[in-house]
């Protein structure tokens, strides 16, 4: 089991104290190993094994407590039986229907430490969110990252240069599982078409009770066609209209993406005006959750390497904790706006920048904004390329092993 010590570390924050730990991630980005990982910390801290209660909504053998009646009789039952406090680790609660009605009367009822993972970005929302304000912290899980990767396949990846290994990374994606199957390109595949399957089919047609399926795939092709592309709802409305004569409101337009949102399939920057330092109407850039994904249904396309690292700097700044934006300066752009608390750092994402014209437009950009804020432009140039007016410029392999910032 390789430890995952970024999340690790938030987790072992909050052991023992009555806040519950709400950790969520599309399918297959590593929440039951997390969980797993953390039971392994308990026992080491000498918790007795029959303290902890574990659930996994993905088994059949927890089949019998999906009504959140039974749920909540079943850790009271062993609460009684044993007379002490729990620790109850449940996995994909999204399953169980009114779930939060068994954990609000767990947390009340039962002394406990609770720990539950789900596959939905709205996890807590609406009442359960006003019941448990201030009671409960929330930890995404997202697939490894490319400091990870080199962790995970290590073995591997023995011989072979960081740029090769980087490559390795760009073209499978960091779904951790992964590293457990033979490493040939047609395995790889069929393992990521079965997430992409198990994802799209279970976590949002069911789910969302999708009458037109094929519609929603086709909306989700569109945005992994054009990743980091800036998107409205009147072009996927076209390009609908054009490739299959299809009527499609903006409503219901919306209501696809919400879902596929939700499944934490696609992520959303929104337009941020950074001359006057606000959230600008809904136009948006969609990225996507792993790279591998678009690759097992459009194939791997060379020529959108641009788009293919800014979706990975994207994700990054998400696990390093910033609240992502696009920037809008004039009728320049800034291809990433990340805010954490009062700091800003912004970010322009390029495969290369020695053409001198390619250099200009990136850097251009930058020079638009008259704070004091850092500011970067990302490339997998391997040169030393000098800055320029204060603007940094960042091999992207440097930045995404950059532990210092990754745990600030």
């Amino acid at each position: 089991m390789i430890l995952r010590q970024q999340y690790l570390t938030k987790i072992k924050d909050h052991i023992n104290n009555p806040m519950i730990k709400v950790i969520k991630g599309i399918r297959r980005s590593g929440k039951t190993e997390l969980l797993k990982m953390t039971i392994e910390i308990l026992k080491e801290i000498n918790i007795d094994k029959n303290q902890i209660i574990y659930i996994n909504y993905e088994s059949f053998d927890s089949m019998e407590f999906r009504n959140y009646k039974k749920l909540y009789q079943h850790i009271k039952n062993k609460y009684e039986e044993i007379n002490k406090k729990l620790y109850i680790f449940i996995d994909e609660i999204q399953e169980v229907e009114s779930w939060e009605k068994a954990i609000r009367s767990i947390r009340i009822d039962i002394p406990s430490d609770i720990y539950i993972t789900g596959s939905n970005a709205n996890l807590l929302s609406g009442d359960l969110a006003t019941l448990l304000a201030g009671r409960y912290i929330e930890i995404e899980v997202y697939p490894l990252s490319f400091a990870e990767f080199k962790i995970f396949y290590e073995d591997i990846l023995k011989g072979i240069n960081t740029v090769d290994q980087f490559k390795y990374y760009l073209r499978n994606g960091g779904f951790p599982d992964l590293i457990n199957i033979k490493q040939e390109e047609k395995v790889i595949n069929n393992y990521l078409k079965s997430i992409y399957n198990t994802v799209v089919l279970r976590d949002v047609i069911e789910r969302n009770e999708i009458r037109n399926p094929e519609q929603l795939k086709r909306i989700l092709v569109y945005i992994m066609d054009n990743i980091g592309q800036i998107t409205s709802g009147s072009k996927v409305i076209d390009y609908l209209k054009g490739a299959n004569n299809e009527k499609l409101s903006t409503t219901a337009l919306y209501k696809y993406i919400d879902a596929l949102e939700n499944a934490l399939i696609i992520y959303s920057a929104k337009p941020y005006d950074i001359k006057g330092k606000r959230l600008l109407k809904r136009s948006e850039k969609f990225y996507l959750s792993d790279l591998g994904l678009r690759h097992t249904v459009l194939g791997y396309k060379e020529n959108d390497i641009s788009q293919m690292l800014e979706n990975i700097v994207y994700l990054e700044l998400l696990r390093r904790g910033y609240e992502v934006y696009f920037g809008k300066i004039n009728q320049f752009e800034v291809d990433f706006v990340a805010k954490k608390g009062d700091k800003i750092k912004y970010y322009q994402v390029s495969y290369s920048i020695l053409d001198k014209l390619v250099a200009e437009r990136e850097f251009r950009s930058l020079e638009m904004i008259e704070d004091n804020f850092e500011k970067y432009v990302v490339t997998m140039d391997m040169l030393d390329i000098k800055g320029r007016n204060g603007i940094k410029w960042l091999n992207i392999i440097d930045f995404l092993e950059d532990i210092e910032d990754n745990i600030k």
